[in-house]
C-alpha cells in the first residue's frame, strides 16, 4: 500500500528479505551510526549560510518542543487535581437529581401533591436530548429507558491513554446491567487519534432488547401447516453506543468504500463520547434546563453569517479540494489500516439501519 504515491517502507520486511550475511552487514552498518544523527538537511539544496540559519531554527524548534512537553505534562496533573474538585459538586448534583437528599424544606399545601416525585425527573435523558450531537442517537423507544439512567461519570485511564464513560442506571424493565461502560483507548489524546473503543454487553430482559426489532413473516396462502417465518434485525437506539464499531487487524485490507463508512463511524462514535466528556458531565444542568444549547445556537448563527461572506472564496477553492480526494482517500485507507482514526471533527454518519418498531 501506498501513501501519497510513495511506498511504505518497513525495516522489518526488509530485514526478513535480507540472508544472514546481508542481514549482519546491515545492522553492523546501523551501529556504525553511533548515535549520531542523521543528516535532514542534506536532501535540501541550501547555500552554507541558508543551512546554518535552518540549523539554528531546529535549534529553536527542539527548545520549544521541550516546553510544550512540559506544557501537556503540567496541564494533565492541572486536569486531574481539578477532576478530584468537582468530585463533590458531582455527589451532590446526583443526591439531588435521584431524590437522596432535598434542597429545602417543601410547603405544606404543596407537600401532598408532589410528595410521590422525587429528585429530577428524566434529568439525564432531557439532558442528552438538548445536545445536537447526541439528541440524534436517541430514538422515542429508547425514552422510558434513559429514565432509569441516575448518573454518568468519567474516568481517565490509567495504564494507557483515554478515557472511560460510566452510565449508571437504576434498577429497570429493560436490562440488568447496573452499570455501562464505554472506555476510549487513544493512540494520542492530544490529536486526538483514536486506536479503538469498546462497549459492554448489555443483558436485556425477555422481549425488552432495544437495539434489535424482530420481523414476521406470514406463511402464503393455501400452503398447509406453515409457520411464519421470523427474523431479528438491528435497529437504530442510542444503546448501540455500546457497541463500537470494531478495528480491523493490521493485515487485514479494507475496501475503499468500507474503509471510508468505518472511518464515519468511529469519528461519530468518539465525537458522542467526547461530548458527553467535556460537555454534558461537566455542564448537566444547563443541558437540562436548555440554557447550553441556546449559547451553541448563538455561536452558529454567527458561524453561518461568517460563512456567507466566504461563500465566493469557498467556490473559489471547490476545484481545488477536489483534485485532492484522491491523496486525503489514500492517507484515511492507511491510517485506518493502523487502527488509528485521526479525529477530523468533521465526521459523518454513515447509512443507519431502519427504525425500531417494538413487537
Amino acid at each position: 500500500m501506498t501513501n501519497d504515491n510513495k511506498p511504505v517502507f518497513s525495516v522489518v520486511d526488509l530485514s526478513s528479505a535480507l540472508n544472514d550475511d546481508a542481514h549482519a552487514q546491515l545492522i553492523n552498518a546501523l551501529k556504525g551510526l553511533n548515535g549520531q544523527p542523521l543528516d535532514v538537511l542534506g536532501s535540501l539544496s541550501l547555500s552554507p549560510i541558508v543551512r546554518k540559519r535552518v540549523e539554528v531554527l531546529r535549534e529553536i524548534q527542539s527548545a520549544h518542543d521541550e516546553l510544550e512537553a512540559k506544557f501537556f505534562e503540567e496541564r494533565a496533573a492541572l486536569e486531574a487535581k481539578y477532576q478530584t474538585l468537582y468530585q463533590p459538586l458531582y455527589a451532590k448534583r446526583y443526591e439531588i437529581v435521584n431524590g437522596v437528599a432535598e434542597v429545602a424544606p417543601v410547603p405544606i399545601e404543596t407537600a401532598v401533591d408532589i410528595a410521590e416525585e422525587k429528585g429530577v425527573p428524566s434529568f439525564w435523558l432531557i439532558a442528552l436530548q438538548n445536545n445536537d450531537v447526541v439528541t440524534g442517537e436517541i430514538t422515542e423507544h429508547d425514552e422510558e429507558a434513559l429514565t432509569f439512567l441516575k448518573d454518568i461519570k468519567w474516568s481517565k485511564l490509567q495504564e494507557q491513554k483515554g478515557f472511560k464513560l460510566e452510565f449508571f442506571f437504576d434498577t429497570n424493565p429493560y436490562f440488568s446491567n447496573s452499570v455501562l461502560t464505554k472506555t476510549y483507548h487513544m493512540v494520542d489524546e492530544d490529536e486526538p487519534i483514536l486506536e479503538r473503543a469498546i462497549g459492554t454487553v448489555i443483558n436485556w430482559l425477555p422481549g425488552k432488547c432495544l437495539t434489535e426489532q424482530t420481523l414476521t413473516k406470514k406463511s402464503k396462502k393455501g400452503s398447509k401447516n406453515a409457520k411464519p417465518t421470523t427474523k431479528t434485525e438491528t435497529c437504530d437506539s442510542f444503546f448501540n453506543f455500546f457497541s463500537p464499531p470494531e478495528v480491523p487487524e493490521d493485515d487485514v485490507v479494507l475496501d475503499e468504500e468500507v474503509a471510508e463508512d468505518l472511518q464515519n463511524e468511529m469519528e461519530l462514535d468518539y465525537d458522542i463520547g467526547s461530548t458527553i466528556r467535556e460537555k454534558i458531565i461537566p455542564h448537566a444542568v444547563s443541558w437540562f434546563t436548555g440554557e447550553a444549547g441556546d449559547d451553541d445556537d448563538e455561536t452558529d448563527d454567527d458561524d453561518d453569517e461568517y460563512d456567507m461572506d466566504e461563500d465566493d472564496d469557498d467556490e473559489e477553492e471547490d476545484d481545488d479540494e477536489e483534485s485532492e480526494d484522491g491523496a486525503e482517500t489514500e492517507k484515511m485507507l492507511s491510517i485506518t489500516k493502523k487502527g488509528g482514526i485521526a479525529q477530523s471533527g468533521d465526521g459523518q454518519q454513515g447509512e443507519r439501519p431502519a427504525e425500531c418498531k417494538q413487537q
